[in-house]
């Protein structure tokens, strides 16, 4: 910190603050204020990254610490843009966790914001209600959790600020707690903070549900929403923002990840999205349709990683690659997978000084022949196929095969697909890719007339 950033912060004082559990009429004050806020959400402090915590070629600061680096550029940011508060809308933390160390961490963090006497206020989301720390910790006293019990109000007078929220009592919370908010509070800027699986959300358990016609007709400023981990403006007058997580933990979790910066001035709200990761998660599709050799294989995976390497320059990337299109390559590399993936592996290490790793690879690649070409010649394709559309379409039995997998079978899995994330097979999605990847390797060996060994 310069001497300039030391004065500003030794001149600051605390905003005065009323707490509110039944919000009453407060005296409207006129005059314009201007001011800065950082929303954020699903710290997930602690979090593994899943399918890279038992990976021994990675640095140990880069997987286990990710979320604590990307919780420390949040205070960081937080000092040198003089925000006057933070609200974080539920999922500090990442269940039943019993290390305490996480907890203190995060007080720690807290404390270098009380310095600055930057407030926080905190309601607990569904994996919060399941933790030990979020029950036993106390929080400095510049941190306000609200209520679980119901809705809770803290006003910042000299702001004219007035926060709304309640956080969850239990992990299963499935009513709409909207619509128990109180109504804004005139000549006030009001924030309401909710975890919720906002009506339309895909890929979240849908607790505390409500649409979108329950925020707006509470006629706040702001809604910081948390729970769903992609970024999303859900609506601009007023925000209705989803901010997602401050860092991606896995696959499902792409991009730059970070907080909402919001700046209020009179009755003009300006937002703006602030990286705070220090590790980023890809997809990358590789078309291999003109590809008829391993060199040309190499340079069409080197060129699609490269792509997502200079849009992410100086960040570590882990990295999925879906191998795709038809091409003549496709019963070679479905018969020697291993060697395949190393390959992949390989391309990503000819780019000098970028650090990238791959997670898995999906073999989504055809044959030249055609899928109906096949069926017709051969009867047991035929019958084969029809199986193979019949099981992933049967909810029952996808989800029947989820709850039984064998731990044989799971074994089984890091030889098959030759990734270390591979004896994973914790959702529908995951065994619908096992499908998938059994019909191409059978439909490979019947196009070469192989025996499965």
């Amino acid at each position: 910190m310069n001497e300039c950033q030391l004065a500003i912060a030794v001149q600051r004082k605390p905003y005065k603050m009323k707490r509110y559990r039944i919000v009453t009429v407060l005296i409207k004050r006129g005059g314009a204020h201007v001011f800065t806020f950082i929303h954020c959400a699903d710290l997930h402090l602690d979090s593994p990254l899943r399918g890279l915590s038992e990976r021994k070629d990675l640095p140990e600061e880069d997987i286990k610490l990710a979320a604590r680096r990307a919780l420390q550029n949040l205070v960081e940011m937080s000092i040198e843009e003089h925000v006057a508060f933070i609200v974080i809308a539920g999922d500090l933390y990442d269940g039943n966790w019993e290390d305490y160390e996480t907890g203190l961490f995060f007080n720690r963090c807290m404390a270098q914001l009380g310095e600055h006497h930057i407030e926080v206020f905190i309601i607990r989301g569904n994996h919060d209600a399941a933790s030990h720390m979020t029950k036993e910790l106390q929080f400095p006293s510049h941190v306000h959790k609200l209520s679980e019990r119901q809705p809770e109000t803290f006003v910042l007078e000299d702001l004219h600020v007035a926060i709304h929220g309640q956080g969850f009592a239990q992990r299963d919370v499935m009513d709409n707690l909207v619509v128990h908010y109180p109504d804004a509070i005139g000549g006030y800027f009001n924030i309401g903070i909710l975890h919720t699986s906002l009506e339309g959300q895909q890929g979240h358990a849908p607790y505390a549900p409500c649409r979108m016609e329950d925020l707006l007709h509470k006629g706040y400023q702001y809604w910081a929403l948390g729970h769903i981990h992609k970024r999303q403006v859900l609506h601009e007058d007023p925000p209705i923002i989803y901010p997602g997580n401050l860092q991606g933990r896995h696959i499902n979790e792409t991009g730059p990840k970070g907080c909402t910066l919001v700046t209020v001035d009179g009755s003009k709200v300006k937002i703006e999205h602030r990286d705070l990761d220090v590790l980023r998660f890809y997809s990358v599709q590789v078309p291999l349709d003109k590809v008829d050799s391993d060199e040309a294989f190499h340079v069409a995976v080197s060129q699609a990683i490269g792509h997502v390497i200079d849009a992410n320059l100086s960040y570590p990337l882990v990295l999925r690659i879906e191998l795709t299109g038809r091409t003549s390559m496709h019963e070679t590399m479905l018969q020697d997978r291993k060697r395949y993936y190393h390959e992949v592996e390989s391309a990503a290490l000819t780019r000098i000084g970028a650090h990238v790793w791959i997670e898995k690879v999906e073999f989504k690649t055809s044959s030249l022949v055609s899928h109906h070409s096949q069926e017709e010649q051969h009867h047991a394709l035929q019958v084969f196929s029809q199986s193979i559309t019949s099981a992933s379409i049967d909810e029952e039995f996808l989800q029947a095969f989820l709850n039984e997998v064998p731990q044989t079978f799971r074994e089984k899995m890091s030889e098959y697909f030759q990734s270390p994330d591979a004896t994973r097979v914790d959702s529908i999605q995951d065994v619908l890719s096992l499908i998938e990847g059994a019909e191409q390797k059978v439909l490979a060996m019947l196009t070469k007339g192989v025996d499965k060994k």
